[in-house]
């Protein structure tokens, strides 16, 4: 009867939003898939079955149970990062190494890792008795939580993820009370350590920002991706061709119309207005969120709420820059529309947790 309750209390504007941005993936990967249902699709659709009863068991679980586990799970998160890296059951490709095979699954651990990551600086910042006399040494303890996976994805190497990660934890602690001065400095450290990173960065790595400088640089090479995006994006026009009516992705020009590059897709199919419709889908999800996070009562809520809402954020605004010309190209999916497996169980598992803040906003932590 308990689970009963809570099942009541769900948040379901948030989960009908949820499934109305979904039912567009699942209509662009119908697309992508030259008009057919091809294997690769259906399994998408039946993630997003999956994933939808996983948000319903997620948010139905006591918020403690979550307190407690943060860190635990941050830890197997942090080793699997690891195990990318030295296993031999890791995968590689499209030049990095981001995959485990565990046999039936093959799972990318930077995606989960997003959400460790929040819920252990959630837990840390919960009522932490360094944030009222030691802030340095409470920031050094942070920033260690989010440096941590933060290098180890960028070893990958995948930069786009790694950016994420680094962003969603500032945000983290942004949302904890860390004053200001913290994060002026740095930003001042982050500006000086450009040059270094560019020095490690890959060629390909490389490549994607002078692209980005000059997207003509190389149209038929590292500019293609981009060249044919806008292309797609241009043609669609205010209406679009029509629904499943594309050129660029049915004649095959727009690479990876399935993952990164949907949206440019998407967007010569339903034109301009189609587009913001989604754009709008996505700031009433996000807002929702926030709407959460204002509501509770208790810091490890509030906290949990604004950091997994900055991950989906943070997903959304990259891949859609990405695809516009206005930030590299990084490989990031779009949320609940691109296809992909740890992409979309990672989403789904945070909004059952910001539902599980929802359901439990009234609830005090503080003396746990």
């Amino acid at each position: 009867m308990k689970i009963l309750h809570k099942v009541q209390q769900l948040h379901f504007p948030l989960m009908a939003t949820v499934i109305a941005i979904a039912a567009i993936g699942i209509a662009m990967l119908y697309s992508a898939a030259s008009n057919e249902w091809q294997p690769w699709a259906a399994a998408h659709s039946t993630r997003l079955l999956v994933g939808i009863m996983l948000i319903v068991v997620v948010a139905t679980i006591d918020i403690r149970i979550w307190f407690k586990a943060s860190y635990f799970l941050y830890l197997v998160a942090l080793l699997m990062l690891l195990a990318t890296l030295y296993a031999p059951n890791a995968v590689s490709a499209k030049g990095g190494t981001r995959w485990l095979d565990l046999g039936p699954l093959v799972i990318q651990p930077s995606e989960f890792m997003k959400i460790a990551l929040v819920l252990a600086i959630a837990r840390f910042a919960n009522n932490n008795s360094l944030m009222h006399g030691y802030q340095i040494i409470y920031a050094i303890v942070a920033v260690t939580f989010i440096a941590l996976p933060t290098m180890l994805v960028l070893k990958q190497p995948d930069l786009g993820t790694g950016l994420i990660l680094l962003m969603t934890g500032i945000t983290a602690l942004f949302a904890s009370g860390l004053r200001w001065i913290f994060f002026v400095l740095g930003g001042i450290a982050s500006i000086a350590t450009v040059p270094i990173l560019w020095n490690f960065m890959k060629p390909y790595q490389k490549d994607r920002v002078i692209t980005f400088l000059n997207p003509n640089v190389d149209p038929l090479g590292s500019s293609y991706h981009i060249v044919q995006s806008k292309i797609a994006l241009g043609s669609g026009g205010l209406f679009g061709k029509g629904l499943f009516q594309g050129t660029q992705g049915h004649l095959n020009f727009l690479p990876e119309k399935h993952t990164d590059f949907i949206f440019a897709m998407f967007a010569e199919e339903v034109g301009f207005f189609g587009g913001s419709l989604l754009i709008c889908l996505y700031i009433v999800m996000l807002s929702l969120c926030m709407g959460i996070a204002l509501a509770t009562k208790h810091s490890f809520g509030r906290i949990l709420c604004v950091g997994l809402g900055a991950t989906l954020f943070f997903y959304i605004f990259t891949n859609l820059g990405m695809v516009m010309n206005l930030l590299p190209v990084v490989g990031v999916p779009l949320p609940l529309v691109s296809y992909g497996g740890s992409a979309m169980m990672t989403v789904m598992l945070s909004i059952g947790l910001i539902i599980n803040v929802y359901v439990h906003r009234n609830e005090w932590l503080n003396k746990m």
